[in-house]
């Protein structure tokens, strides 16, 4: 944990991953504007927020209604300097209405995925090691829960979200196994769906990847809350409101996240789209941002010793360019 970086009275201890790096690369400076598009717990926050020392401002967007303790008390030791706004709900929704205003901002911090405090409360229902209800819903106040989906969706649909977003490769096996079981119980608890996933699998699959749950969990919690569509919107209105000079850090923990912002980095850093065989550039077009790290970057060896949960984090940094 950040030194400072406090939870509110009565919640767990958060770890930020990759939070030197966040800072070094994002460069935030005294009076600058900021935007968190995934608050948590507020570990990255209070860390940017410290650097810029007193004075600028400050959005931070989360669209789970549980990170309020943390967000009151990020406010109070804020300071009067700097204007902190506050947006609950889809940071994509909310990026998409503050670039419709003209707003600008100097660095954009997207850390995706879930955090300790969802997979270690299991009352939300995102941890396939204990047992609550089925919901992995970011904003358990609305939407379609896990269990809806598992116990709603079409053997074909479940089988293409375990295999799409879980890269599970027993996928068909598992959704069959779903559909028969929810026609003698509805799934209501997680352990009941990891019960099942694990006994569909295949015995020697079931060694040596981690839980044999861990794919489906996460396939299912991506497919309930939209995230790989939140992100791909997401990204297209944080480069509208990065001003020339500034940064969007996106730290991604699955192949998939990690792979849309590569391209979206690599096609926005683009200069000349003419065919290679024009002779002359034809487009005109220059590249509107410069990719800052050519590769993503990892944790150490020491945060890992720390923090194993930070093992699949990848941070990746774009910085818009600055016309003379």
């Amino acid at each position: 944990m950040l030194p400072n970086a406090l939870p509110a009275a009565g919640a767990e201890p958060h770890v930020p991953v990759l939070a030197r790096e966040v800072g070094e690369l994002l460069s935030v400076r005294p009076g600058d504007s900021v935007i968190d598009c995934t608050f948590g717990a507020g570990g990255h926050s209070r860390l940017l927020a410290a650097a810029l020392e007193g004075r600028g401002h400050y959005v931070a967007i989360d669209r789970d209604p549980d990170v309020r303790p943390y967000l009151d008390a990020f406010a109070r030791d804020l300071g009067p300097g700097i204007d902190l706004r506050v947006h609950q709900g889809p940071f994509a929704l909310v990026l998409r209405n503050l670039a419709a205003t003209g707003e600008e901002c100097d660095a954009v911090l997207m850390d995706l995925g879930i955090s300790s405090m969802h997979v270690d409360r299991p009352q939300r229902g995102f941890s396939y090691a204990h047992d609550g209800p089925l919901d992995m819903r970011m904003d358990p106040r609305g939407g379609e829960s896990a269990a809806d989906a598992v116990n709603g969706w079409d053997e074909a649909d479940l089988a293409s979200v375990f295999q799409r977003f879980g890269e599970e490769r027993h996928a068909r096996r598992i959704a069959r196994a779903i559909v028969r079981e929810r026609e003698r119980t509805p799934f209501t608890r997680t352990m009941q769906l990891a019960d099942v996933v694990k006994r569909a699998i295949p015995t020697p699959s079931r060694f040596g990847q981690g839980h044999p749950a861990k794919r489906v969990f996460q396939a299912l919690r991506i497919a309930v809350n939209g995230e790989l569509d939140e992100l791909r919107e997401g990204l297209v209105h944080a480069m509208e409101l990065v001003r020339p000079g500034g940064r969007l850090a996106v730290i991604s923990f699955h192949s998939l996240e990690d792979r849309m912002v590569k391209h979206a980095f690599r096609d926005a850093a683009r200069g000349c789209i003419c065919p290679p065989d024009l002779p002359i550039c034809g487009c005109g077009r220059s590249p509107e941002f410069r990719v800052v790290n050519a590769r993503a970057v990892t944790p150490s060896a020491a945060e890992l010793a720390r923090n194993p949960r930070a093992s699949s984090g990848r941070l990746r940094v774009v910085q818009r360019e600055v016309r003379a």
